[in-house]
C-alpha cells in the first residue's frame, strides 16, 4: 500500500493520495482544487487516481472532486449522512449534461480501490453529514484497519469545531446541538484501538479548530491520552463548554465554500494565466472595481503604494486576508515576484478567486509609482499619540479575535475581527482617521488596506495592542506617586 499526506501550508490542510500497488489503483481523500499535482504525483509513483472521496462539506476551500471527475473520470465517493440541508447537489451535473459515477456512504459503508478496503463511519458533529474512513491494508494480509482518515472530527490535540453552520454558513442555533453531536461522536471515538493511526486533514493554524497540532499525523491511543478535547468528552456537559469556548471568528470567506462545495464548485479546467502589466497599465488600474494584491513588506507598502491596493498577510493569513477581503466577482491584479506567481495562483483559486487578470513585479510597480509620484501612504502611529487623535476625532478599531480582546482593549476601541469586516461594515466606529490594532501590527495593517480601498481614512497603531500595554505601564511607572 501506498499512502502520502499533500499537505497545504497556505491553509493548514491535508489530502491523502492512497494507492494499490499490485493493481496501479489509487484513491484521493478530501483533494483541493486544483487536482494537476495529485495526478503528477501519483504518476510518479506508477499509480492512476480512480477515485476521490471527502470526509464533508468543507468551509475553507474548495473540493476538487469534482473536477477529478470531470477530468479524469473517477468515482466520487461522498457522505450520504446528515440532514436535507447537507446533500451534495452537483453529482448529477456534468459539464455534458450527464452524470458523474459516483457512490453515496451511509455509515458503515465500504469500497475498495484496488486490495485496499475502505469503511465509512458517521461521525457528525463538525458537520451533520461527516465521515470518517478506517483504511484496511487487504494485499499486505490485513483483516483489521491500520488507520482512519478522520477529516475535521479528530485533529493532533484538538477536534473539529461545531459552531461553523452557525457563525459561518448562518445556521441559527446549531452550534449547540452539534457540540452535543460531537461529544457523541467523540465517546465512540474513545473505544476504538489505540494502536490505529490518526490522519487528519488539518494541521496547526486552521481555522477548523481552535488547537490544532503542528504534528501531521497521530494514533487513537496518544490522542485519548492527552487530546484536552477527547479528555473532557465523557463528561457531557463540561465537553460543551469547553468546545465552543474560545473558537475563533471564521473566515468571511467560509459561507461561500461551504455553500459551493455543496452545491458544485465551478469547474476550473487550468490555472489562469494572467497577463504581464507594464508600468503604464499598471497605473491605469481601477483599485475601486480591480482588487490589486500587493505581495511587498508592510515597511515597503505604506511608504508608497497604489491607492486602494490591498496588503495580505503572509503565510497562512494570506488567504484569510484575501478570501475575507475580495469577492469571486472582482478581477485581480498580483503584485508579486515571478517565481512566486504560480503558487500565488494556486493559493487563490482554492478559495474560488479565479478572476486572476493581471500580474506585475515589485520593481515595475517601483516603476509605476515613480511616475505618479511615489503613490499612496498610510500612517503608522505610536502609542503616545493616540490619546491626542482621539480627542481630535479619530476612531479605534482592534481587528483581533474576539477572545484575544478578553485580556484588555485599547480604550474606546470597537472590536471586528479583520476575517469579518466585510460583513460588518456598518458596525465600524465614526470618526477619522480609524486608528486600527491588532496584537502586534500585522493583521492591523491588512486591515488598514481593506479600509482604505472602501474609503477610510486610516492608520495603524505601531506595535499594536502590546505596545499599546508597554506605553500605558511605562507612563504609570514614570508618574509621581502621592505618598500617602
Amino acid at each position: 500500500m501506498f499512502l502520502r499526506m499533500i499537505y497545504d501550508d497556505s491553509l493548514a490542510q491535508a489530502a491523502y493520495l492512497i494507492g494499490c500497488q499490485a493493481t496501479g489503483e489509487a484513491i484521493i481523500f478530501d483533494p483541493e482544487r486544483d487536482v494537476d499535482r495529485y495526478i503528477e504525483l501519483a504518476q510518479a509513483h506508477d499509480l492512476t487516481i480512480v477515485a476521490s472521496a471527502e470526509t464533508h462539506i468543507h468551509a475553507d476551500f474548495l473540493s476538487g472532486s469534482r473536477e477529478l471527475a470531470e477530468k479524469s473520470g473517477v468515482t466520487v465517493y461522498v457522505s450520504d449522512e446528515g440532514d436535507a440541508d447537507w446533500k451534495y447537489g452537483w453529482l448529477h451535473d456534468r459539464a455534458d449534461g450527464g452524470t458523474y459515477e459516483h457512490q453515496l456512504l451511509k455509515h458503515g459503508d465500504t469500497f475498495k480501490v484496488g486490495n485496499i478496503a475502505f469503511r465509512a463511519v458517521h461521525t457528525p458533529g463538525h458537520t451533520p453529514e461527516h465521515l470518517s474512513y478506517e483504511v484496511i491494508d487487504l494485499g499486505g494480509g490485513a483483516s483489521d484497519p491500520m488507520g482512519v482518515i478522520t477529516g475535521d472530527f479528530v485533529f493532533v490535540g484538538d477536534l473539529g469545531r461545531p459552531d461553523l453552520l452557525e457563525t459561518a454558513a448562518g445556521f441559527a442555533g446549531t452550534k449547540e446541538a452539534g457540540a452535543r453531536t460531537l461529544g457523541e461522536s467523540a465517546r465512540t471515538f474513545l473505544k476504538l484501538p489505540d494502536h490505529w493511526q490518526v490522519w487528519p486533514a488539518h494541521g496547526s493554524g486552521s481555522a477548523c479548530g481552535k488547537a490544532l497540532g503542528a504534528v501531521p499525523q497521530s494514533t487513537i491511543g496518544y490522542e485519548k491520552r492527552y487530546n484536552p478535547a477527547l479528555l473532557a468528552a465523557p463528561d457531557e456537559e463540561a465537553f460543551v463548554e469547553f468546545i465552543l469556548a474560545g473558537q475563533p471568528d471564521p473566515p468571511y470567506y467560509f459561507a461561500r465554500m461551504k455553500q459551493d462545495n455543496r452545491d458544485g464548485v465551478p469547474l476550473l479546467g487550468e490555472l489562469p494565466r494572467p497577463e504581464h502589466y507594464t508600468a503604464e497599465q499598471l497605473t491605469a488600474v481601477d483599485t475601486k472595481t480591480v482588487a490589486v494584491i500587493d505581495t511587498r513588506i508592510w515597511d515597503l507598502f505604506r511608504r508608497g503604494h497604489l491607492a486602494g491596493s490591498l496588503k495580505p498577510l503572509g503565510g497562512i493569513g494570506f488567504l484569510a486576508c484575501m478570501g475575507s477581503f475580495i469577492t469571486p466577482d472582482e478581477d485581480i491584479v498580483l503584485i508579486v515576484e515571478r517565481d512566486r506567481l504560480e503558487e500565488t495562483i494556486r493559493q487563490l483559486v482554492r478559495i474560488g478567486l479565479d478572476r486572476i487578470v493581471g500580474w506585475t513585479s515589485p520593481s515595475t510597480l517601483a516603476v509605476a509609482l515613480e511616475s505618479i509620484g511615489g503613490g499612496e501612504t498610510i500612517d503608522e502611529v505610536p502609542p503616545g499619540d493616540v490619546p491626542a487623535m482621539r480627542d481630535a476625532g479619530a476612531a479605534l478599531l482592534d481587528v483581533r479575535l474576539a477572545s484575544e480582546c478578553v485580556e484588555g482593549m485599547v480604550d474606546g476601541a470597537v472590536n471586528i475581527p479583520y476575517t469579518r469586516l466585510l460583513a460588518r461594515m456598518e458596525e465600524l466606529p465614526e470618526g477619522e482617521p480609524v486608528i486600527i490594532n491588532c496584537k502586534g501590527g500585522g493583521r492591523s495593517a491588512a486591515a488598514c488596506t481593506m479600509l482604505a480601498r472602501a474609503g477610510r481614512s486610516v492608520a495603524n497603531l505601531e506595535g499594536g495592542y502590546h505596545a499599546w500595554i508597554a506605553a500605558v505601564d511605562e507612563q504609570s511607572s514614570s508618574s509621581p506617586q502621592t505618598a500617602s
